[in-house]
């Protein structure tokens, strides 16, 4: 007996031994320790609160890696909710809204010694308010990248349960925040990846998965959300804008029955060809802002050959280099909306590098300098050779439909929701916006009016039951890049419950 004892407990000591060796074979997820940024090259001030970034494995399998970049707030980030911000395209890394609109640094172009934009505190940075996560999302995008290649085809559904995953395993990672209030926030066809992954979130709280999310709601900023009510938003816009006339408005209206996306007539496809005649030229982000870019990016793809006039020709000028006129292409061209199935991505749109209204050298240079990229943990050029703003990487389905449903959906369940636009963003007008927005069919609670920021109008909102809020603000299709003080304060009251 004690033989067979003695047997028995060596093998228990052979199978541990082996079960270690095993796990420390086994990668395992950077602790929040190693992700701390001690610095940012361009930058020699102190950082208000504290920085970390660095990936998370959401397939072993696959070595499918998103890269976050993660600000504790300035404020009491123990209590302070914790905010996930997506830029859309698809394709485009959500820096865009950390370099251009609402992150901890403003960008001037004059270099450093080392090459690099000097860096100052941003004085509305959302992290005033909130602790604020980045994600560069779906894998191929930013700093996200996938080992296997095949996960470069991908869509609304499959990107929407991968960032779940990646929540799940980053609070994982900072379970000291998993008490915050917890917000989802995004841009554009960032439309669809808020509601498609707020979904996800409560149908993981539903099944008790682990860990438990304290999700309260979401932001959407000009966001892409039915292609009815998206398609049909342009005409109205123009004619609000006075950008067409009352005569042509009519036209249209008795020609095309109300449908303005899809002709249903030679007449009244003809009537919607002048519209775009009469835009020809404008910045669709911002119709009040000048918009320049090379000759290049006329070189349309034939992806994209049912394009009209006023895309391919947009903003034409003499100058011969893109400026950045606070906008970037970050969704399609007009009257084009969002359909099932493939969705090209900007480069995709262009036999070009070269994108309309664009200079982005300053997030280029940055976020390219190998410096920069040690710093926040990022891959070297050996993985990434190049960070884009919007890539061509991936090819993107959108396989989700309208996402109307799921806004309805969640509102009805008492998650709060704000939804803001641009008034002057003529990519995704707030005319399809405020419609979809009311066809839910909630009561009015808070009737449309004025709100204000810094004693000055900022826009105008309305609220409905459910907590389900329209603001628009007299910006273009970024807000925040265009009204960061406007927008912070938009934001900040979102945050605390509070009306606009």
């Amino acid at each position: 007996m004690a033989r067979t004892s003695l047997i028995v407990s060596s093998q228990r000591v052979l199978y541990s031994l082996l079960s270690l060796l095993l796990l420390s074979l086994v990668p395992t997820q950077s602790a929040p320790e190693a992700a701390l940024i001690t610095q940012i090259p361009g930058f020699n001030g102190t950082l208000p609160s504290k920085h970390y970034s660095g990936y998370v494995t959401i397939d072993e399998s696959h070595g499918r890696n998103l890269f976050y970049y993660f600000i504790e707030s300035e404020r009491k980030p123990s209590e302070d909710p914790v905010v996930l911000w997506l830029n859309g395209g698809p394709g485009c890394s959500s820096f865009d809204g950390f370099v251009y609109e609402h992150g901890p640094f403003n960008f001037e172009a004059a270099k450093t010694e080392g090459g690099l934009p000097q860096l100052h505190l941003n004085p509305y940075s959302w992290s005033k308010v909130s602790s604020i996560l980045y994600l560069d999302s779906p894998a191929g995008v930013g700093f996200s990248y996938s080992k296997n290649k095949s996960d470069y085809i991908t869509g609304d559904l499959k990107t929407a349960s991968d960032s779940h995953t990646f929540l799940l395993k980053w609070f994982e990672l900072y379970p000291e925040f998993l008490s915050n209030p917890f917000f989802i926030s995004g841009e554009s066809y960032a439309g669809v990846y808020v509601p498609t992954l707020a979904s996800e979130v409560v149908k993981g709280i539903d099944a008790a998965v682990q860990p438990k999310l304290n999700f309260k709601g979401y932001l959407v900023g000009n966001g892409v959300t039915d292609e009815d009510m998206d398609g049909n938003a342009l005409v109205p816009f123009a004619h609000g804008m006075g950008l067409i006339s009352d005569d042509l408005f009519e036209e249209i209206t008795e020609e095309c029955n109300g449908n303005y996306y899809k002709p249903n007539s030679d007449t009244c496809e003809n009537k919607l060809a002048k519209v775009d005649q009469a835009i020809n030229g404008l910045n669709i982000y911002d119709i009040l802002e000048p918009c320049y870019h090379g000759t290049d990016s006329l070189k349309i793809s034939t992806v994209t050959s049912n394009l009209p006039p006023s895309f391919r020709k947009l903003g034409e000028t003499e100058r011969p280099l893109a400026v950045r006129k606070r906008m970037f292409g970050r969704a399609w061209p007009l009257r084009a909306p969002v359909r099932d199935g493939l969705v090209p991505t900007w480069p995709q749109l262009m036999n070009s590098e070269s994108v309309p209204c664009t200079d982005d050298e300053v997030a280029t240079s940055w976020l390219n300098n190998a410096a920069l990229r040690k710093a926040i943990h990022a891959e070297d050029d050996s993985v990434i050779p190049s960070w884009e703003l919007c890539t061509d990487n991936i090819r993107f389905y959108h396989d989700a439909g309208s996402m109307i449903k799921y806004h309805k959906n969640l509102t009805s369940r008492g998650y709060r929701a704000l939804i803001y636009s641009g008034d002057h963003d003529m990519l995704v007008p707030f005319t399809g916006s405020e419609a979809w927005t009311r066809s839910v069919g909630y009561k009015v609670v808070d009737e449309w009016r004025p709100w204000t920021s810094n004693g000055q109008i900022a826009g105008y909102t309305q609220g409905y039951e459910n907590n389900l809020t329209f603001s628009n603000h007299k910006a273009g299709h970024t807000v925040p890049e265009y009204k960061p003080q406007e927008a912070l304060d938009m934001y900040s009251r979102f945050l605390a419950g509070q009306p606009q």
